[in-house]
């Protein structure tokens, strides 16, 4: 059969076919895309204008909000073209597109979590060599390995995916996912791309290893403090952290540990909204919510 894609792009999967709930849709994605925007901005805003808050920390807290505000930049606004347009239709280079920057901001996101798992782990084991280890220097170097591995992991998966040739175009997804374009393939080529899927799932778990072994030893290092209170200070600059891995991984295993299906359903829907919405617009509140830092820095701005 012919490449289908190639001329008339792709059909994404619709939210509804009444114009009325469309609308509700757009409305809806439009209130969480502004404050995933807004939220992540202020804390881009926040950490550079507050000298206090010019540490390792705060310096990767600020490129994760970069990373947010394009990770969720890649997939809604489309999204809510298309219910306010009451249209499905992609193109097949905006496709391509949209898969590069889905995988290179979500895969920019796991290897910069590991990084701060890193830091975190120096500033509790090692804290009287923290400043040696995580001067300016290494921390500029390690956000840009964060970014350079994320751009080529998503050309590499962008080129694995589209080598190949699609019998359908027809999206069971409300945005163009790799795994839902793979089950269009026609050619054997898609068992590429497979592949690298596996070696990109390998790459994730080993990611999330590190980070646990990391807080194995941050919990016996805070477990040495005598202070009650000294526990309670190394904790609650690792908390944050800690709750933003754990939801990501949790909602990552959701949606793609489960047995594969035939058909679409509402509840695949539904963890691919939470995938892509909850982690980017909740992570600011979730690092400002009880960091004393923060909320400090937040007050001396309002003021």
């Amino acid at each position: 059969m012919p490449n289908l894609t190639s001329n008339s792009g792709f059909l994404l999967l619709e939210f509804s076919q009444v114009q009325e709930l469309q609308i509700l849709h757009f409305s809806l994605f439009l209130a969480v895309y502004l404050i995933t925007l807004l939220g992540n901005l202020f804390t881009i805003i926040l950490i550079t204008l507050d000298h206090h808050l010019h540490t390792p920390m705060y310096f990767f807290l600020m490129n994760l909000a970069m990373i947010d505000i394009g990770s969720i930049s890649a997939i809604v606004p489309r999204s809510m073209l298309n219910s306010l347009m009451n249209k499905s239709f992609i193109s097949y280079s905006e496709c391509a597109i949209q898969v590069f920057l889905f995988f290179f901001f979500d895969s920019s996101e796991i290897f910069l979590l590991t990084v701060m798992a890193y830091d975190r782990h120096v500033a509790i084991c090692n804290p009287l060599q923290y400043e040696a280890i995580m001067n300016n220097g290494a921390c500029i170097e390690m956000a840009v390995i964060v970014w350079v591995a994320g751009f080529l992991h998503g050309i590499l998966h962008t080129s694995g995916t589209f080598s190949t040739t699609f019998c359908s175009n027809k999206v069971d997804q409300f945005f163009c996912e790799i795994p839902k374009l793979l089950k269009l393939s026609c050619s054997d080529l898609y068992l590429v791309e497979a592949v690298l899927l596996v070696v990109s799932s390998s790459l994730g778990m080993g990611c999330c290893i590190f980070i646990v072994t990391s807080y194995v030893w941050i919990f016996r290092a805070v477990l040495q403090i005598p202070s009650v209170q000294g526990r309670q200070k190394a904790l609650s600059t690792c908390l944050p952290h800690l709750i933003v891995v754990s939801l990501l991984v949790c909602i990552a295993v959701f949606v793609y540990a489960r047995p594969p299906s035939n058909s679409s359903s509402d509840l695949d829907l539904a963890l691919a909204m939470m995938y892509v919405i909850i982690p980017p617009m909740m992570n600011p509140f979730i690092y400002s919510i009880r960091n004393k830092e923060f909320q400090n820095a937040l007050c001396k701005f309002l003021n």
